[in-house]
């Protein structure tokens, strides 16, 4: 039997609910793909209490799940805790270990890495309650993004200050709603998404960019919470996703290796994305490392897959046949259920 792990969502109209409520339609999208493949499948919620987890895997009797958790009631920091447990119990999961989860969950873990790897990174700083930053010696405009939320929570136009006299008079509300705060260079060119699949090395798939040519001259091109889950919003229907072809090859390559640099530096697995910024002299630069990225059906993973070629069904099935790799004749009742 294969596991369908995802974090319990929180109720329809609270507060971030779009982004929290999307797991379902990942659990959904991923049971509808095994069916169709033949594998037998059940879903597994992950909450803090594990006692009640251990029992669910028990009963159904779990061989190798399929990670989708994003939380663990709605903590973003415990994103790694399920992967963990699996971990210690010795059951094949599918996507990145725990220490890569947790990693790629602090944004300023995430920028420490890259730098200190050589990685293209904007200029930041660091704000939180308890120590506020002193000094904000960087270029403006700057976008504040909470240091631990993902799915672009805590991130939209009022994100960006033009000046350090707007920022300090706006970060206390930001502190206050969020906690830790990442202050970042913002970097207004193109924004590039890559996504990579592969075990047990992986390779970057198509290029995707995020089209603002709709954005009136006062909004910022950002990929913000009401851009990803807002329906009713401009942003929401004005950012489509496209595949460009006018990448110069130098741009392309390099947007490529970084990408799987990061993929390495940050020890995924299985599956990733990696978003970046490009400048207006053509330098990429590393926003974003994607660990476990949404992929839901309309999701960018699952648009680069297509693009190469894969359904959404061989996309999952790819995902299964990287768990039977690494558990070896362990998988065999599994592999050997399918229809």
């Amino acid at each position: 039997m294969i596991g369908i792990l995802h974090n319990e969502p929180v109720s329809p109209g609270s507060q971030f609910s779009e982004a929290s409520l999307d797991v379902l339609t990942q659990v959904e999208a991923f049971e509808s793909a095994l069916n169709e493949l033949g594998y037998a499948s059940v879903r597994i919620p992950f909450t803090r209490d594990i006692r009640h987890f251990l029992e669910s895997m028990t009963k159904n009797k779990v061989e190798m799940a399929l990670n989708l958790c994003e939380t663990v009631e709605e903590e973003a920091t415990l994103s790694g805790h399920p992967a963990a447990v699996l971990e210690i119990l010795g059951i094949p999961f599918s996507g990145s270990p725990s220490i890569s989860l947790m990693l790629t969950t602090d944004k300023v873990m995430t920028k420490r890495l890259l730098r200190a790897s050589g990685i293209a990174t904007p200029d930041y700083t660091v704000h939180s309650k308890a120590e506020p930053a002193r000094s904000f010696d960087l270029r403006y405009p700057v976008i504040v993004k909470p240091r631990f939320e993902d799915a672009s929570i805590g991130i939209d136009q009022e994100s960006v200050f033009q000046s350090e006299k707007s920022l300090r008079k706006g970060i206390r509300e930001f502190s206050e709603r969020f906690g830790d705060l990442l202050v970042e260079e913002y970097i207004g060119g193109r924004e590039l998404n890559v996504s990579l699949l592969g075990y047990p090395s992986a390779k970057a798939l198509a290029v995707a960019d995020i089209d603002f040519s709709q954005f009136p001259q006062h909004l910022h091109p950002i990929v913000g919470y009401r851009a990803k889950w807002d329906k009713t919003s401009f942003e929401y229907h004005n950012t489509p996703r496209r595949f460009p072809q006018d990448l110069s090859p130098f741009l392309l390559g390099a947007v490529k290796r970084a990408a799987v640099a990061c993929f390495k530096l940050f020890m995924l697995r299985d599956y990733g994305r990696v978003d970046m910024r490009v400048d207006g002299e053509g330098k990429a630069y590393v926003l974003e490392v994607n660990a476990n990225p949404c992929l839901s059906p309309d999701a960018g993973f699952a648009a680069a897959a297509q693009h190469a070629g894969m359904t959404y069904s061989k996309m999952v099935d790819r995902l299964v046949s990287f768990m039977i790799q690494r558990c070896g004749k362990h998988a065999c009742q599994v592999a050997r259920s399918r229809g």
